[in-house]
């Protein structure tokens, strides 16, 4: 079960966490970002495959992912689940419950991870104090509207090779703004997940892989993915599917 961990005085906050540059306080003044460290006095670890939150639950915060990886997705009347993104370190999670205070998606553990616990109602307050705060929401919302683009232009318009192309281009890139190795990176999800995301089948994914290994695209062990032709994959992607 997830397991809330209250902050002590110690604990690393937003003027001092290593990806306040890419997080909540990406842009705005020093000291600004120190008024944030009020804001945040809980983090959530999620053991892996568990929810941080289920589909009708109360949207009372939204989460910075400390470290880990998420997955959230939608649920039909008939149970069918349809992902809709993959989240990393310093992205923000529970958006999708701000307009009715309810969320209308899981959020899912792809491996154990933990979050910042940013509650709505403080935030809502502490925005009056900071002039920086609402625009940086409006940045976060941007860019969840223009990766719901992304993705239904590569759904709608791209090839299966192209989709492929497009999401391991997209993970390469937001690997590298994190420090990590653009090139070489171990997949957190599974083969079907991507193709739930991308949709595509389990087989059409495992095909693709062993079609651009043979290509000489990329390398493959498992879930080691080992990028070999950048440049060949960024041409064949043609749209970043976010």
């Amino acid at each position: 079960m997830p397991k809330r961990i209250t902050l002590t005085p110690e604990a690393s906050r937003c003027s001092t966490c290593m990806l306040s540059e890419i997080c909540l306080p990406l842009g705005m003044p020093r000291n600004e970002v120190a008024q944030l460290d009020e804001l945040v006095q809980e983090r959530i670890r999620i053991p892996k495959g568990k929810a941080l939150f289920q589909l009708g639950d109360k949207a009372d915060a939204v989460y910075g992912l400390r470290f880990g990886s998420l997955k959230t997705q939608l649920e039909d009347a008939s149970g069918h689940m349809q992902i809709t993104g993959f989240l990393l370190p310093g992205e923000i999670v529970g958006l999708d419950g701000l307009l009715e205070n309810t969320h209308v998606c899981q959020a899912i553990a792809l491996e154990d991870s933990e979050v910042c616990v940013i509650p709505l109602n403080e935030l809502d307050i502490l925005g009056q104090k900071l002039p920086s705060l609402q625009p940086q929401f409006r940045r976060l919302m941007s860019k969840e509207i223009n990766r719901s683009h992304r993705l239904a232009m590569a759904l709608g318009a791209l090839r299966s090779e192209q989709r492929l192309a497009a999401f391991l281009v997209n993970l390469s890139q937001r690997l590298a703004i994190l420090g990590y190795s653009p090139v070489e990176f171990i997949l957190r999800m599974s083969r079907e997940e991507i193709g739930n995301y991308l949709g595509l089948t389990l087989e059409t994914i495992s095909r693709l892989f062993s079609r651009f290994a043979r290509e000489g695209l990329i390398r493959v062990q498992q879930r080691e993915v080992h990028i070999l032709d950048m440049r060949t994959l960024q041409e064949l992607s043609g749209n970043d599917c976010g």
